[in-house]
């Protein structure tokens, strides 16, 4: 893979402190939230400057139960093309359920969930990565997610999951830290021994973020500094491995340019602590195998001689001294990581596609009729612990329903966050009451389409029950509702309104 450096999230809000940071060598835009054909300026210049621009796709649903949509597909290679990345990443996760392979009533939960790790799971996933792969002109990585929530009856610990995926498709990894620690804190996980089980050479780049804890769980909000427990499970990612990329993500709550950069110096100080320790783990690696074979030369046939067998193992112990630079520790050891650095995970810049990468690697297939069994299995799974978390449901068997109450409320609550950026003018609309009626709405209203659809069909909900109860708001909802509900906005110009409405008239006769 090709090495990317230190990268930062890019959004539209810190967009112009992003352009004038020191030391940024790549940046990650969500691929839902760029328009190939009016790209942003920022990105533009980003691009001009030789910044590499990575697109991050999270509304595939690669973990999910139906095969990837062939449109969205289509509209992620779009953006790869538009920005001439030499990689795209998405994540392991499901964000739809039902529909005709369950014939039960599709729905969108509006968040990444994570996948039960099983065979079904992993063979339905397999498949669905080659089918992206197929479709992508570059290659692939996936990404670990966070998760409030286990599955019951799991097969796999995490890394045994990621190292099959990656060995029967040849995809690539995008290793989140900082999902790691919240999967340590919320389901008893123990990063290291993940990180251990994990196929280190197909990391493509990491990703570090913050979040907060509360009442035992933690919350991967992207709105908060960066622990200090993610950025000792980082030092020993980079203790093992030296990844080609890292990028600091921060989603909302923005602070300070400068604040920002110094999570980014925090970010490259935890690299190099753990770039230390691997060299040194490699150098002590080296001169044991160097007195092994000292020892191996001066014990020939025949050879019992103990004074031999010192002097050989002396010697031996001497070269280890010396290559480490026991003498001379900062010289020696920063040529020897130099080297490493530049040598470890270093790749060509992205030459094989999509569709090399579903090649390599992939064998142990299951059998088609096989697999269309794992999709309805699963499909069934993911649609009841879907509607148990959006529609009010019951729990299905063997989850905490605890748990499963926490991450109902959690989606419930970005719900209504996120509908109030895609339409700001209902929080306006209804002032402080927006939030109590979005949540009472959501309880009985599962979101079945994208979040702009679902704006409108809470403004229709509302004036369907007469509210707001003042007159002033209702008339407002109204007009916001009716100039957005058509196929193209209504006409501010009264004349154009009569016309319209006399040939609705018209038609009817």
């Amino acid at each position: 893979m090709e090495r990317l450096g230190t990268g930062i999230g890019w959004r539209p809000e810190i967009a112009d402190a992003v352009e004038r940071m020191p030391g940024i060598d790549w940046v990650e835009a969500v691929a839902e939230n760029v328009c190939p054909g009016h790209l942003p300026e920022s990105l533009e210049r980003l691009r001009e400057r030789g910044v590499t621009v990575v697109p991050h796709g999270v509304s595939l649903g690669l973990g999910g139960a139906d095969r990837p949509d062939e449109g969205r597909l289509a509209a992620l290679a779009e953006r790869v093309e538009a920005l001439d990345s030499p990689l795209v990443t998405e994540h392991i996760a499901f964000v739809r359920a039902g529909g005709a392979l369950t014939a039960s009533p599709h729905l969108e939960a509006g968040h990444l969930l994570p996948v039960p790790r099983t065979r079904d799971a992993l063979d339905v996933l397999c498949e669905n990565v080659r089918i992206a792969q197929e479709s992508l002109p570059v290659p692939l990585a996936v990404e670990n997610i966070a998760a409030l929530i286990s599955w019951p009856g799991e097969e796999m610990t995490e890394g045994q999951f990621l190292y099959e995926l990656a060995d029967r498709t040849g995809v690539r990894l995008l290793i989140d830290v900082a999902n790691l620690h919240t999967n340590h804190v919320n389901r008893g996980e123990d990063p290291a021994k993940a990180l251990a089980e994990l196929p280190l050479e197909a990391i493509a780049y990491v990703h570090v973020a913050g979040g907060f804890e509360r009442d035992g769980v933690w919350h991967d909000s992207h709105a908060h500094p960066v622990p200090r427990p993610v950025l000792d499970i980082l030092t020993d990612l980079a203790s093992r491995v030296c990844p080609p990329g890292v990028l600091l993500e921060r989603d909302e709550n923005f602070p300070e340019p400068a604040e920002l950069e110094r999570e980014l110096g925090a970010i490259r100080r935890a690299l190099e602590t753990g770039a230390v320790e691997r060299v040194k783990t490699q150098l002590l690696e080296a001169g044991s195998a160097a007195t092994r074979r000292a020892m191996a030369g001066a014990v020939g046939p025949g050879d019992g001689d103990a004074s031999v067998r010192t002097r050989g193992a002396r010697g031996a112990e001497g070269e280890l001294l010396a290559g480490a630079g026991a003498e001379r520790p900062g010289e020696e050891t920063r040529a020897a990581e130099g080297r490493l650095l530049a040598d470890d995970g270093a790749g060509q810049r992205g030459e094989e596609t999509g569709a090399v990468g579903a090649t390599r690697g992939a064998f142990d297939l299951p059998h088609p009729s096989e697999c269309r069994a794992a999709r309805q299995r699963l499909g069934l799974a993911q649609a009841a612990l879907l509607s148990a978390l959006v529609a009010g449901t019951p729990v299905p068997e063997g989850f905490d329903r605890v748990r499963v109450g926490v991450q109902a409320r959690a989606l419930a609550a970005k719900r209504a966050d996120v509908v109030a950026k895609v339409a700001p003018e209902l929080p306006v609309i209804l002032g402080e009451d927006y939030r109590t009626a979005f949540l009472g709405y959501a309880q009985t209203h599962p979101m079945t389409d994208g979040y702009r659809r679902d704006a409108l069909t809470f403004a229709e909900h509302l004036l369907s029950a007469g509210r707001p109860g003042d007159a002033q708001a209702r008339r407002e909802l109204r007009e916001w509702w009716l100039e957005r509900s058509g196929p193209s906005p209504r006409s501010r110009r009264p004349v154009h309104r009569l016309a319209r409405a006399t040939r609705r008239v018209l038609l009817r006769r």
